[in-house]
């Protein structure tokens, strides 16, 4: 088994880094290899976890990710920084098995006839930081509405419980096949109007998001952001659909989803 390492650079999660590579050392089967590895072990939060799937994007098929946690519980992160040696040990035994969720594709297009494509494990936000946005919203090429607000996101399964909650959206079953569109702070009147409540598509819908000013317009993709700048190029629309591909977890001891909710946002019941 090839083995790599992706960390947070606090004191902690170098700690546990350093301990875990020493461990490895001693066995034999497992070797530590950064560039084409079987599993990746994050060391930090459910960011580092992020952050090591986008250094990773392209290998995703091959690759099984475990997560150890060095300060809050994560959604994405299912072992503590005491538990290196239990790890390892399931490491040895490893079967190949495996827990997978969607992923969100994105698509923008650009006047210049540039599209530039990029896959996102929690959300997709499109927002404006000067003015309201304006944006015409297609589900399948058909007309919707004309959203007037400060933006929307766009979340899979497991991120619906990150940025997509905080607006007021649902918490999907991270077993469905599909992802979420949610509004932050729309403008609705007897003049503009917008459904003005989260939207669930599924597996084959096409979603569209159609600017007619991209001027003070931010879209991000995960923890990645992108000003638009109209000088350049202007921004014409942003597609979604759910990814051909998935992140996979190795299945040592993964976290119920459900479990992971309750542990988040409502702890012991009294």
């Amino acid at each position: 088994m090839r083995v790599a390492i992706f960390n947070y650079e606090s004191p902690e999660s170098l700690r546990v880094r350093k301990l875990l590579l020493n461990r490895l050392e001693e066995e034999t089967a497992i070797t530590y290899d950064d560039q084409q590895p079987d599993v990746v072990i994050t060391i930090g939060g459910d960011g580092t976890l992020i952050s090591a799937f986008h250094h990773y994007e392209d290998r995703l098929s091959t690759i099984r990710f475990v997560g150890i946690h060095t300060g809050h519980l994560g959604f994405y992160t299912d072992w503590r920084n005491f538990e290196v040696e239990d790890l390892v040990e399931s490491l040895q035994n490893d079967s190949g098995q495996s827990v997978s969720y969607p992923l969100l594709e994105m698509s923008a297009t650009y006047d210049d006839g540039e599209i530039e494509r990029r896959v996102a494990l929690n959300e997709s936000t499109l927002r404006n930081i000067v003015k309201t946005m304006v944006c015409d919203v297609y589900i399948n090429n058909q007309l919707f509405e004309r959203f007037r607000g400060d933006g929307l996101v766009i979340s899979t399964p497991t991120g619906s419980t990150a940025y997509n909650k905080s607006v007021g959206g649902a918490i999907l079953d991270s077993r469905i096949i599909g992802f979420q569109l949610g509004e932050m702070a729309s403008l609705n009147n007897r003049v503009f109007r917008t459904l003005g409540s989260p939207v669930v598509f599924g597996s084959d819908t096409k979603l569209t998001l159609r600017l007619p000013d991209d001027s003070g317009t931010v879209l991000s993709c995960d923890r990645d952001q992108i000003m638009m700048d109209s000088q350049s190029h202007r921004l014409v629309d942003v597609s979604y659909r759910v990814s051909d591909k998935v992140i996979r977890f190795a299945k040592y001891r993964h976290t119920n989803f459900w479990d992971r909710v309750k542990d988040s946002f409502i702890g012991g019941i009294q």
